[in-house]
């Protein structure tokens, strides 16, 4: 429109071939000025085809909001490659093959079958490389991921399944007397393969490294050398040293962790009966699901359980979502891709605060938002400046305009009840519930507190937070609702041990309010604790997919045949 190449007045329709190509492909050499705040800027023009191309296609589709996504989604179309029916490779690298086998095929393959075809492999030439190839793929079968293809992007892998690989590709190392950081390994891993995980730490140790590893689980606790505790609690309540010694002394301490350790898992052994019927859904063909029947008690607790890849999230998302549309799916995805949004912004918090400013000072309720009226002219809300530096990492300064606080002047001079709009952006959950008594902001604030998030700022950027901390915030959010299904992904994922019981009360919570609950999980705590279970496996990729147990933890525990079963057994045992 402003470009100056086209005739603004002319219909598309009437066009010339040309004005059409230019159009959508732009047209090579040309240039336009475009207006900004110091003048103009000269830009080459590319067509609209191109841009689209640009923005949406070639771009990674995590860096692009849900709200931008459905906006293109009627004019994008996607489908497999014709000419390399998917495999992403050229033609004459797929004419190339070793016993059969192209590298597209290779790529397609679980790591335990590529195992098989690699170790056949007897050309002489090469006996080394695959030897060495061999080691690895083995180290990723033991660590519990020999049901991935190397063909997998790795956008598509939890985070657990992206540390253990990083995991594999260190333990091959050849150096030594290195300090090695692991978040939380046990994420995403069924308690038998914890066992590998161990075995795994302990390789880099006996290496020569040192090893600190940031977790939860009791099992790999349990295994450390040393040990430190932090706390009390969470965010401003916590940040001290609590214990430092061996386990045999943490089970003894009197600290969260010590007081979590000694307390007994509780086994559900009641026999529950479900008088509203079962919600059923039928398995087959999605991903590794064999066909199955399945079925969840309606207004009950059920843990899908199994081994990493053996199917879960498959029969939640392809079979169950698709028959019961109106369930609310509550993972651990991003909820935020953007520095402004926060707890404020995302639970509508911030709307009722912004009035509450607008009432009290006689404004306009806009001139409360850092991304509308209000905001900083220097930093246009952000609260600092972003200095682009290249080839090197940008660096973030505070704004000095307003010193990090988003707004003008004169907004910072209006006050409620003795605080600045800044003030209460800076207020943890907590302490919000202190200072507001509107029922409007209460309810919502008690709902954050009740998840074990009254430690964030109201103001708090949404990508600073954890995948717990985000699943906690949705589940705040959905619990505004009544009724309905509801569905968790490893909902204990970032969570203290002390702190499960209280996610179980809210669970509880929801099904007194006649609402399903399903959760996708590998905490024991959670399984024993549940109404119904349902078990899929008994491994990883094609080795899974199978209903392999359907009733009650208790059944299960005294049964002890499948993989869940007897880690559940050995735990209660214990």
């Amino acid at each position: 429109m402003l470009s100056g190449l086209f005739d603004n007045n002319k219909p598309v329709k009437e066009y010339t071939e040309e004005e059409r190509r230019w159009l959508l492909y732009g047209k090579e050499g040309a240039q336009v000025d475009l207006p900004s705040k110091s003048g103009y800027f000269r830009f080459d023009y590319e067509g609209l085809c191109e841009k689209i191309t640009r923005l949406f296609i070639l771009r990674q589709q995590s860096q692009i909001s849900e709200r931008v996504k459905q906006k293109i989604a009627p004019f994008l179309t996607s489908g497999i490659c014709p000419a390399c029916g998917g495999s992403r490779y050229a033609q004459r690298i797929l004419d190339c093959r070793i016993n059969g086998y192209n590298l597209a095929d290779w790529c397609k393959m679980e790591i335990s079958q590529l195992r098989q075809v690699v170790q056949a492999v007897e050309e002489e030439k090469v006996s080394t490389v695959c030897a060495a190839i061999d080691a690895r793929l083995e180290q990723m079968e033991k660590i519990g991921l020999g049901y991935l293809s190397l063909g997998r992007e790795t956008s598509t892998l939890s985070g657990g399944e992206s540390q253990r690989l990083k995991m594999v590709r260190h333990l091959n190392s050849s150096l030594s007397d290195l300090l090695y950081i692991f978040d939380e390994p046990s994420i995403g891993l069924h308690s038998q393969d914890l066992k590998a995980m161990r075995h795994l730490l302990r390789a880099l140790c006996d290496k020569g490294n040192t090893v600190l590893v940031v977790e939860h689980n009791r099992e790999i606790i349990e295994m450390a050398d040393h040990l430190f505790e932090i706390g009390p609690g969470a965010g401003t309540n916590g940040g001290e040293l609590l214990y430092e010694g061996d386990f045999a002394g943490l089970l003894k301490a009197d600290t969260p962790t010590g007081r979590a350790l000694r307390e007994p898992i509780r086994l559900c052994e009641k026999e529950k009966t479900f008088s509203d019927g079962m919600l059923t859904v039928s398995a087959g063909g999605q991903n590794n699901l064999t066909p199955f029947t399945v079925s969840f008690p309606k207004g009950g607790f059920t843990v899908v359980a199994g081994v990493a890849g053996s199917g879960k999230s498959t029969l939640m998302r392809q079979v169950f979502l698709p028959a019961y549309p109106d369930a609310v799916l509550i993972d651990q995805s991003p909820i935020g891709l953007s520095p402004r949004s926060t707890p404020a912004t995302y639970t509508k918090l911030f709307d009722e605060i912004r009035r509450l400013f607008a009432r009290a000072n006689g404004m306009s309720a806009s001139m409360f938002s850092f991304n509308s009226e209000g905001a900083c002219p220097t930093c246009h809300g952000l609260g600092y400046i972003y200095t682009d530096l290249a080839f090197m990492e940008p660096i973030r300064t505070r704004c000095t305009a307003c010193g990090g606080h988003r707004y003008k002047p004169e907004v910072l001079a209006c006050r409620l009840r003795g605080k600045t709009i800044d003030e209460v952006l800076n207020m943890t959950v907590d302490q919000a519930l202190e200072f507001f008594v509107e029922k409007k902001l209460r309810a919502p604030l008690e709902l954050l507190a009740e998840t074990g998030l009254g430690y964030l700022t109201l103001g708090q950027p949404l990508t600073s937070l954890s995948g717990g901390e985000c699943q906690r915030l949705k589940l705040a959010s959905e619990l505004q609702k009544k009724g309905g299904i509801y569905i968790m992904d490893e909902p204990t994922v970032g969570l203290h041990m002390s702190e499960v019981q209280r996610l179980l009360a809210i669970i509880r919570r929801l099904q007194s309010q006649n609402s399903t609950v399903i959760v996708i999980e590998h905490d024991l705590e959670m399984i024993a604790a549940a109404d119904y279970l349902i078990e899929l496996g008994p491994g990883s990729g094609a080795h899974g997919g199978r209903l392999i147990f359907e009733g009650s933890p208790a059944q299960l525990a005294r049964r002890g045949d499948t993989p869940t079963g007897r880690c559940l057994a050995e735990l209660l045992n214990r």
